[in-house]
């Protein structure tokens, strides 16, 4: 008869169990990113409130116009406001913003001033215009600086908002004399932004077709308020081009699971998938190549006299 070990360390072994076991697959969980502390976006609210405040200081109303003719004349005296019927909005004069740094077609494209297609976005046309505009600001800026960093942010901002301007001269009346101010072109920057790293970033969104649809009726409806009269609607939608290509070169993301080779412990080799879809490259080209097309076209046909009248855009963007 044959012999049967009864010893517990000889069942454990079994005949097959040989050499080591392998090793599991590891549990990768990268660290959650530490969102960027939002300083820039403040800033550019301190800025634009600052301008605005030295623009009435400039302005001077009681000077210029009158007192009994100024508005809130006893309450602020050298900051007053203009009549109403000059400026509905509750600010300074068209002269005191052109001084200032509005744009103006005759002195950008004439003149040589290219310098107003960047200092009009620091400017407003009165206290309506400028909390509009820091409301939206804050809203939507602080966000993006939180999940991108403050370089990228103050980038796209200014870059969207000198795209607005580019298309509002590009728009202006050269024969009256409009001007136009404010923040708008480069806060519809950061719409265009916010929708174009939707759709580079689609991997990583659980939500996706939620997301894009509430960011599209956003920005619809904020294009629809440009229709408005007196409002810069062409530097609404100059802005935000520039801003949906920029987003495609700026704000693109890892793709949906790929690992960062520091946060896979030693001694394990895995498949890892690459850091950006292919699509992903691709869009960021496309979006490179049509921004440096579209700034170098704006430039010439404005700089070569061939800027025309399209629509009837004053005061305001």
């Amino acid at each position: 008869m044959g012999k049967w070990s009864s010893s517990p360390s000889d069942l454990e072994k079994g005949p097959h169990n040989k050499g080591r076991p392998s090793l599991p697959p590891p549990n990768v969980c990268p660290p959650t990113p530490k969102p960027w502390f939002p300083w820039l976006v403040p800033l550019i609210f301190v800025a634009n409130s600052a301008m605005f405040v030295y623009s009435m200081y400039l302005n001077d109303c009681p000077s210029h116009t009158g007192e009994d003719r100024c508005l809130f004349y006893h309450d602020l005296r050298r900051f007053s406001f203009q009549p109403f019927h000059e400026n509905p909005l509750l600010g300074p004069s068209t002269t005191a913003l052109k001084e200032l740094g509005a744009l103006d077609w005759k002195l950008v494209v004439e003149d040589g001033e290219g310098w107003r297609l960047l200092s009009c976005m620091w400017l407003h046309a009165g206290v309506f215009h400028l909390l509009a505009n820091m409301v939206s600001l804050l809203f939507i800026g602080i966000r993006l600086e939180q999940e991108f960093g403050f370089f990228r942010i103050g980038v796209l901002y200014v870059l969207s908002g000198f795209g607005g301007s580019l298309l509002s001269t590009m728009n202006l009346n050269p024969s009256r004399p409009i001007i136009s101010v404010g923040a708008s072109g480069a806060l519809f920057g950061l719409l265009g932004a916010m929708l174009s790293e939707l759709i580079t970033n689609w991997t990583i969104y659980a939500n996706k077709c939620a997301a894009l649809f509430s960011l599209v009726i956003v920005i619809v409806l904020n294009l629809a308020f440009g229709l408005l009269p007196n409002v810069d609607n062409s530097a609404h939608i100059g802005g935000f081009i520039a801003g949906f290509l920029l987003g495609f070169i700026l704000l693109m993301r890892p793709q949906y699971g790929y690992v960062n080779p520091q946060h896979i412990p030693s001694g394990y080799d895995i498949k890892r998938k690459p850091r950006h879809t292919i699509y992903q490259y691709v869009l960021w080209i496309f979006a490179f190549l049509a921004l440096l097309f579209g700034y170098a076209y704006c430039l010439l046909k404005l700089f070569n006299g061939e800027a025309r009248k399209k629509y009837s855009f004053v005061e305001h963007q």
